[in-house]
């Protein structure tokens, strides 16, 4: 069950594109305070686990900067939950105007592990600082590239792309951080496509992270997204192949939304 939740962290961390600009500002009409999306991990009909993701109904400052809020809370659920216990919880700090992250606190429970961090970073040293909860002593200092995402940043810089006007087999070059570690990847379009959920149907664009080598998935492309084509530009769908079998995760409650949902 921890390889399920990897794989759903690089479902958000893999959603971050790099700019060629320094200092940006990215200017989005897809996602304001008060938004809340919830989604379930499944392996066919088993309900295996749910991922919450809350931006806070108001703006927080962090770095001197105006960000939004957000938690992401992952935990698992019935029969999954009596075999490995887990309950993640991922917060960001995220720039309003760079959609970068500011400052990253993550909250492991996984079974009897648990690890709790805070992530500083400086966009202008190009810098993460990594501190220990408990003490909150500066542990490391890594050295980023450019506009470097987090886990949860990433899920929101996806949603300010504009997927219309890149062609079949385009693809983006992706950079974010997780764990200590930077990772570099591309980001392919795979064209439109209907998809059908619970709410019905509505249109997508289908988009296929090029992973890096691992342990834990199938290949190179076996994570596949759908994100909707309206001005919300959220992820409805995901499939992951895993060397331990697949899991596919979909889009199940939501409010607050900026745009309404396009569904027939």
């Amino acid at each position: 069950m921890k390889r399920l939740f990897f794989a759903a962290s690089f479902l958000f961390t893999a959603l971050s594109f790099k700019s060629a600009e320094r200092e940006r500002v990215i200017e989005q009409n897809s996602f304001t305070t008060g938004e809340h999306i919830e989604y379930r991990v499944h392996y066919g009909f088993v309900n295996a686990a749910e991922a919450i993701v809350d931006v806070d109904d108001k703006f927080q400052n962090s770095n001197g900067r105006q960000c939004y809020k957000v938690d992401i809370v992952a935990r698992t659920l019935g029969m999954t939950d009596w075999f490995t216990k887990v309950r993640d919880v991922w917060t960001s700090y995220i720039d309003t105007d760079l959609i970068l992250p500011q400052q990253f606190y993550q909250k492991k429970q996984e079974g009897t592990y648990k690890n709790e961090q805070k992530i500083v970073f400086n966009h202008t040293s190009n810098t993460a600082k990594q501190y220990d909860l408990d003490d909150d002593n500066e542990k490391k200092t890594y050295k980023v590239p450019d506009n470097i995402q987090d886990v949860v940043s990433g899920y929101y810089f996806l949603r300010t792309i504009d997927f219309s006007k890149m062609t079949i087999g385009e693809s983006v070059p992706v950079v974010f951080f997780f764990e200590g570690e930077v990772y570099n990847m591309r980001l392919k379009y795979r064209g439109k496509e209907v998809v059908k959920t619970k709410f019905g149907k509505i249109n997508t664009f289908k988009i296929t992270p090029q992973l890096p080598k691992n342990n834990f998935f199938q290949d190179e492309e076996a994570v596949k997204l759908w994100v909707t084509d309206d001005a919300n530009k959220i992820p409805v769908r995901a499939e992951v192949e895993l060397k331990i079998g697949s899991l596919a995760l979909d889009i199940k409650k939501f409010s607050g939304l900026r745009n309404s949902m396009k569904f027939y």
